[in-house]
């Protein structure tokens, strides 16, 4: 027998390839305002809570909890829709919501069985939203009257026991919540309206406590059709119109610096992941972290690591990661700095708690041999999973990336010498002075609407005013991006003709035009500033800590005149039409919140330009190959450019 997951998954995909199919006919007449009709599905059960007490006289010697169970449901429906949104829905079923509990062992180490065959009559009145299309809502009360309590208890070594469960509730109020389709069957001139529904609905376990006694609730998700008859007149022939699809007005906007920088010198507050991740199978420190020797630890202080650590790094994923990747060295320091200062080192395995601590040992290992921190001065712990987990319960994709991001040893502290509440607990952050190749407001931005959703492909040629062309493209996304230098190779400056083609999805062909004016600017500019902020897996929204460090320190570092470039990104777990929205609602929060804090303190000569990238690895300020870099790259970076 199928999994119940697997069932529900098959029945949902059911119902949308008929939904797909499903189409509308040009009307003829009008709609019907009363349907009356019946209905039939599968109620796919999920038991939760316990249940043991059976009867009177019967108590299970051991709990039952989990179970499940597929039944039919039936109905007599009727619907009333005054209007093409708003109406009402009234079923009236015999609703089944029997099943089985998962086996249990009695203390004899006797197998044992509990199923049952709940049943009720119910009457679910609902308020039903739907429109030409014919996708509707639908969402309400069920009123559940109990007709059947039997159930079938067997155990090895004692006869099988067939009864009802006392303490049943008699009736029941619970709500439910779905969608369905109106495929309508009749022709367009017909008066009598046919039409075949299928739905699917959900009944959350709120309400559904059966019995009055423990704690057994059930949960349900429906699918089935229901068959619709309706009563319609006819258009007058001057009704019947026809009316074309729209196409849709595609918008195409750039915004282009007035001055692209190719470089810029940045002072960078980098926050510091408090985390050291190790390989999957290994629970020694992975060859990717910096370990120094005892005499070369001896020597080593955080603040060699804050100008650029070579010529030849490119980016900023190198110079960044060479710095975390010191992350045992920096906490050695800053402990042997302050003697007073204790952490505690929390390992995280799937293989379990006793593992985690295993990885705790070894970076408490590390900093007592190598700086000679106290043993004493280091606590240790193991868990299963982190304190904040990336792998979510019930997550079925990218579970490998996620559980990467889940074998780690994190570092906490009381000393502010060691942590800097900027949200998270993150260490207390390091500062990098640095050189920017092509920083972000020298970039072209591009972007056309519903680009993702509506066209194949989009490709953009930018002309000079001598006729040389140059391509891009072809791109799929919303928004992508061009490095001015890109455009202007050797020229200073240049005047240019921006031309967007696509391809929509229906094959029909789309043009845009745009203008744009580029001046090089080659002398270095007023070193900017940059902060950062990191956020867990799939979160949007920034924690107290992060408002105190944005108002207190990132809002009071800029002054009148200034650009404030936001921009945020994520990394490549998930699906990028989600990332790239949640980049945007990330890079928006970090923005009202740094508006408050600078009209608070009258400052309002402040341009701001706020961008979401999502995952796009063009614009990603770190790869993602390792767990470290898919954690920075969960990022909101925020430049301050000085005005001139």
């Amino acid at each position: 027998m199928l999994p119940i997951n697997k069932i529900i998954s098959k029945a949902i995909i059911c119902l949308l390839m008929v939904i797909v199919a499903g189409t509308a006919a040009k009307a003829q007449t009008t709609q019907p305002t009363w349907w009356f009709g019946v209905s039939g599905a599968a109620n796919f059960n999920i038991y939760n809570g316990t249940t043991q007490h059976l009867t009177n006289s019967l108590t299970a010697p051991t709990a039952f909890h989990k179970g499940n169970g597929v039944r039919p449901y039936g109905s007599i429906l009727m619907e009333y829709r005054p209007k093409s949104v708003l109406g009402l829905m009234l079923n009236v079923a015999y609703d089944g919501r029997g099943g089985k509990f998962k086996d249990v062992v009695a203390p004899c180490n006797c197998p044992a069985t509990l199923g049952t065959s709940a049943s009720y009559v119910a009457i679910e009145p609902s308020i039903r939203l739907g429109g030409a299309s014919g996708l509707y809502f639908f969402a309400g009360p069920r009123i559940a009257f109990n007709v059947n309590s039997d159930f079938a208890y067997t155990q090895l070594k004692q006869p099988n026991t067939n009864g009802e469960f006392s303490a049943m509730r008699k009736s029941l109020v619970s709500g439910q919540v779905g969608l369905g389709y109106d495929i309508m069957t009749s022709s367009a001139a017909s008066t009598t309206k046919v039409s075949i529904s299928p739905f699917v609905s959900f009944h959350p376990y709120f309400g559904q406590d059966p019995r009055s006694i423990e704690s057994w609730n059930i949960s349900t998700v429906r699918a089935g059709v229901a068959l619709k008859f309706g009563k319609a007149s006819k258009l007058a022939p001057a009704e019947v119109t026809v009316t074309p699809a729209p196409i849709h007005d595609f918008a195409f906007n750039v915004r282009a610096p007035l001055a692209a920088p190719l470089k810029r010198q940045v002072s960078e507050t980098l926050p510091l992941r408090n985390s050291v991740f190790f390989d999957e199978g290994s629970t020694q420190l992975s060859p990717r972290y910096i370990t120094l020797t005892s005499s070369q630890a001896a020597g080593f202080k955080e603040s060699q690591l804050q100008n650029e650590q070579s010529a030849d790094m490119s980016g900023r994923s190198a110079r960044q990661l060479t710095v975390y990747h010191n992350i045992l060295n920096i906490l050695g320091d800053r402990l042997r700095a302050n003697p007073d200062a204790s952490i505690t080192l929390t390992g995280a395995s799937g293989a379990g708690a006793a593992e985690g601590k295993t990885l705790a040992e070894n970076v408490k290992q590390y900093l007592v041999t190598t700086f000679g921190i106290g043993a004493n001065r280091i606590a240790i712990a193991g868990r299963t999973k982190p304190v904040i987990p990336s792998e979510q319960p019930g997550g079925t994709k990218e579970l490998v990336l996620l559980r990467a991001g889940d074998r780690r040893v994190d570092i906490t502290s009381t000393s502010p010498q060691l942590l800097m509440e900027v949200g998270g607990g993150m260490m207390r952050p390091i500062q990098i002075n640095t050189t920017q190749i092509n920083p972000l407001d020298s970039q072209v931005v591009l972007n056309i609407d519903s680009a993702q959703q509506l066209l194949k492909s989009w490709s953009v040629d930018v002309t000079d005013d001598k006729g040389t062309a140059q391509h891009y493209g072809p791109y799929t996304r919303n928004q992508e991006s061009i490095p001015a230098a890109s455009i202007l190779g050797s020229n200073t400056a240049g005047d240019y003709k921006l031309v967007m083609t696509g391809e929509t999805r229906k094959g029909l062909p789309i043009r845009k035009e745009s203008t744009l004016h580029l001046v090089r600017q080659d002398e270095a500019p007023t070193k900017g500033l940059r902060y950062s902020i990191l956020y867990d897996f799939d979160s949007s929204n920034s924690t107290n800590a992060y408002d105190k460090f944005l108002t207190d320190v990132v809002a009071t570092s800029i002054i009148d005149g200034s650009t404030v470039i936001i921009h945020g990104h994520t990394d490549i777990i998930g699906v990028d039409e989600y990332n790239m929205q949640l980049s945007k609602d990330r890079a928006r929060d970090v923005k009202t919140t740094l508006e408050r804090a600078l009209t608070a303190a009258g400052k309002t000569n402040v341009k701001f330009e706020t961008l979401g990238f999502g995952e796009d690895t063009g614009n990603a300020p770190f790869e993602n190959n390792t767990p470290e870099e898919r954690f920075y790259n969960r990022t909101v970076i925020i430049d301050i450019v000085p005005v001139k």
